[in-house]
């Protein structure tokens, strides 16, 4: 399903010349839950962006579901994140004006679904996540592991082929982090294929396998931690 080739990424601010990412070669089979670890300023943030085609490769290739990323116009690029990619983020990223249902209905929109699916669609997966009694709260009526819930029914709006999280217990406490990690290997194990970017060593454990990166390189690949969530 994914498959990078040599990826490398670099920036330039001012007059200085960085590289985030220095020759990656990484598989991600489809219905696998990975998780990606490392230190700060390790790359895991820059991997994220190009896996989720919020960024592109400044060399090397990275293929999604045999289409060329690099090669993909803008509008291509923000079609694939709206219909294959669903996101997750440390800070919900929720429109904080808006209801559950808005939130979540939101990805719908602007994937064109007619008002009967999207309430239809909106209601089930509130449902799914536990929420079905929180239709019309807004951010500030909600816990932090309620908020998240919401950010994850919204990733799956438009029934992604991957949920790309990002430090998704970051802002939680251990109890919601649990119950947020558990709900993601539900959904695993219903067929989702999930990248989480953690730098919680005890819950990328809990993936069927963990990515080390370092300086930008990958350090270890493929390491069975699998247990219970």
């Amino acid at each position: 399903m994914i498959r990078m080739n040599q990826v490398v990424k670099s920036y330039t601010t001012g007059k200085v010349d960085f590289t985030a990412l220095k020759g990656i070669d990484l598989h991600i089979r489809k219905g696998e839950l990975a998780a990606v670890i490392g230190p700060s300023g390790s790359g895991k943030s820059t991997l994220m962006n190009i896996v989720g085609c919020l960024d592109i490769p400044s060399s090397g290739e990275y293929m999604l579901e045999g289409s060329d990323v690099g090669q993909l116009s803008s509008n291509e690029l923000a079609e694939i994140r709206n219909r294959k990619i669903g996101f997750v983020f440390q800070a919900f990223n929720l429109l904080p004006y808006a209801t559950a249902y808005e939130n979540v209905e939101v990805p719908l929109l602007f994937a064109g679904a007619k008002a009967k699916y999207r309430r239809e669609r909106v209601i089930e997966l509130l449902s799914r996540v536990g929420l079905a009694n929180k239709v019309s709260n807004r951010p500030t009526e909600m816990s932090g592991g309620e908020m998240q819930r919401v950010a994850i029914a919204r990733a799956l709006a438009n029934e992604p082929d991957v949920i790309l999280a990002d430090e998704p217990t970051g802002n939680l406490d251990s109890k919601s982090g649990g119950e947020i990690v558990k709900l993601f290997h539900e959904l695993w194990e219903s067929g989702k294929t999930i990248i989480m970017i953690t730098h919680d060593n005890n819950i990328a454990a809990t993936a069927e396998r963990v990515i080390k990166l370092k300086d930008g390189m990958i350090d270890s690949n493929g390491l069975k931690a699998r247990t219970s969530a």
